[in-house]
C-alpha cells in the first residue's frame, strides 16, 4: 500500500511507452458475495454494481469452472475490481500474485483492515515498510 496520493515513484521504464496501456480492471475471486462485500465495501470503500452471472460454458472456457459463478463489480473513480464468487475458491497458501493500490492515507486503512479482522504483514524495507493486506478468502491484495 502507498500512501499519500499523487507520490512519485522513480520507475525504469523510459516515457515514450506510458501511453501504450491502461489497466482497465483487476479480476479476482472470493468465495462469497458477503466475503467480498466485507472487503470492497466495507474496508476499501468502493462502490458495488449489481451482481451479474457468468454462464456455465463461458465460467469453463475461460476458467475451467464447470458451473456458474456470480460476477460483482466493485469500483471507485481510479480502481475496479471484477470478483468473481466461486464457492469452491481458496487462496494459495503462498503466492505471490497481488495488487497494489495508493491511498491517501494508509495507517487508517491498516487500522480499518484490523479491526475487520482481516491478515496484515508490516515488513520492513529499507527506510520505509511494506505492508500486505489479505482478504477474507487470505488472498493477498496489496
Amino acid at each position: 500500500i502507498y500512501s499519500g496520493m499523487g507520490a512519485t515513484r522513480s520507475r525504469s521504464s523510459s516515457n515514450h511507452r506510458k501511453d501504450k496501456m491502461k489497466l482497465i480492471h483487476t479480476g479476482l475471486a472470493a468465495s462469497s458475495e458477503e466475503h467480498a462485500d466485507r472487503f470492497f465495501i466495507d474496508i476499501l470503500g468502493l462502490d458495488k454494481s449489481t451482481p451479474k452471472t457468468l454462464g456455465k460454458g463461458l465460467a469453463r472456457t475461460i476458467f475451467g469452472i464447470n458451473e456458474e459463478l456470480l460476477m460483482i463489480n466493485y469500483r471507485c473513480e481510479t480502481a475496479h475490481y471484477e470478483i468473481f464468487v466461486y464457492q469452491g475458491y481458496r487462496a494459495l497458501v503462498n503466492q505471490v500474485t497481488h495488487s497494489c493500490i495508493e491511498v491517501v492515507n494508509r495507517k487508517d486503512l491498516v487500522n480499518k483492515c484490523r479491526d475487520a479482522g482481516t491478515r496484515v504483514q508490516e515488513i520492513p524495507k529499507g527506510p520505509g515498510i511494506l505492508v500486505f493486506v489479505s482478504d477474507f478468502d487470505l488472498f493477498v491484495l496489496f
